[in-house]
């Protein structure tokens, strides 16, 4: 089953020369596909020279797309983050912001292409190994961007924003149902 939706810039970050960031979720029984696209003036981001897949942490600071989701409403959630790089990081959460965990799990799978006004990223994310997310009847996803312009200026894209600042981790957010 596959869920589209246009992410919404917070309105306290402006400096963006982004116009529109497009994603779709497309959901199997233990894997997610992420597919993002950014459009505007592309040129006008610091998009980081790709790479290997690694881990790395801080993702966040830069250009990222996020994803957060949320089993069958427990309290827990996990929170994943990719970059452009290649760059990805995932963490288990006991609850909002709290008891952060690195699970073990697979390197995802990332595809970056992008043209003058847009940019690309394919994700596909394996839930092999993270318990009650495979076998789910029930996924709620936050789907998130930060994006950095070339003067350094950051924005912040997601779903839904439920406060007067950013903040990815409000279980308010994760708005987007991924049903089995």
């Amino acid at each position: 089953m596959s869920a589209t939706a246009d992410l919404i810039r917070h309105p306290a970050t402006d400096c963006n020369p982004i116009r529109r960031i497009g994603v779709e979720v497309l959901r199997a029984r233990e894997a997610i596909t992420l597919s993002c696209r950014i459009e505007g003036e592309v040129s006008r981001l610091r998009i980081p020279a790709a790479g290997p897949p690694r881990r790395a942490d801080d993702l966040w600071q830069h250009n990222c797309f996020e994803a957060f989701l949320q089993a069958d409403d427990s309290e827990g959630y996990l929170e994943f983050n990719f970059s452009p790089s290649g760059a990805w990081a995932a963490y288990r959460f006991a609850g909002r912001r709290r008891g952060r965990e690195s699970p073990e799990l697979t390197a995802p799978r990332m595809e970056v292409r992008h043209g003058p006004d847009w940019l690309a990223m394919n994700i596909q994310l394996s839930l092999a190994g993270l318990g009650k997310f495979a076998g789910s009847t029930r996924i709620s996803a936050g789907l998130a961007a930060v994006i950095e312009d070339d003067r350094g200026c950051l924005s912040y894209w997601a779903l839904a924003h439920g406060a007067a600042q950013p903040d990815f981790h409000d279980p308010a957010t994760f708005t987007l149902p991924l049903p089995a």
